[in-house]
């Protein structure tokens, strides 16, 4: 894909984990990427010496800046092929634990962004004839996890909005999946090892122990799915939540 045939996605939270795996992953296989974050510094830092990659920085649970990158990215671009919802936090507490502003936040960030860039995005997808979303949920948005009540909320949420939406653009050629990773190796793995006082070296070791093929899953793996997902090769996926968690929920 060069010049004008070049697809372009959006890809968020892209400063560190699977958003920068994958927008490492787009930007190789020849898209232009739309690099999405909080922090400009982080940002340029993740993306640094990728082709055809230009950053935008805002905030993503906010409606009117989800209208504004998919403007942005059709300005700079002159289309939008693929969309890939991946920023997230985690918050590792039970329900009576959960504060009000950490239900808030991780809905926010977690579920509303997803709708309002999704939104935002399917007119430019339909402007294409047909194109790509895909969600980054958890495989805790299909089982659910222990002391993660609101994240696991939150992801159940995006997996069935994943679906609805898939319904009602089907027809368009507009593909709308929801990738459900277990554990991988990224700063929210570490994040979340603080948050319970545990190392998390500790963390990473016993998760691979307890995982049905003996390992972690990399940031990579993921990201190399969501390309395939997005790409032509995959023309009859929608409307699926696809577990990568090395047999975890099987």
């Amino acid at each position: 894909m060069t010049g004008e045939e070049r697809s372009v996605a959006i890809v968020t939270g892209a400063s560190s984990g699977i958003g920068r795996a994958t927008a490492h992953a787009f930007a190789a296989a020849g898209y232009g990427v739309m690099a999405a974050g909080r922090d400009a510094a982080r940002l340029a830092q993740a993306t640094d010496g990728l082709a055809g990659v230009r950053h935008f920085t805002g905030d993503l649970s906010d409606a009117q800046v989800c209208r504004d990158i998919v403007s942005e990215t059709e300005a700079v671009f002159g289309r939008l092929d693929v969309l890939v919802n991946n920023a997230g936090i985690i918050h590792r507490a039970t329900a009576e634990e959960t504060s009000d502003d950490q239900w808030r936040q991780t809905m926010a960030i977690n579920l509303d962004a997803v709708f309002y860039l999704s939104r935002a995005a399917i007119p430019a997808l339909r402007r294409q004839g047909g194109g790509s979303i895909v969600n980054i949920a958890s495989d805790w948005g299909l089982r659910a996890g222990a002391r993660a009540a609101a994240y696991c909320a939150s992801k159940g949420a995006v997996v069935l909005l994943s679906k609805a939406m898939a319904l009602d653009h089907a027809g368009e050629g507009i593909r709308i999946n929801a990738i459900c990773p277990g554990d991988v190796n990224t700063p929210m793995l570490t994040a979340e090892a603080l948050q319970r006082g545990i190392d998390p070296a500790i963390v990473i070791a016993e998760t691979a122990a307890d995982s049905p093929n003996g390992r972690v899953t990399e940031p990579e793996e993921v990201a190399a799915f969501a390309l395939f997902l997005a790409s032509d090769a995959a023309p009859a996926i929608t409307g699926a939540a696809l577990p990568i968690d090395g047999a975890a929920s099987a």
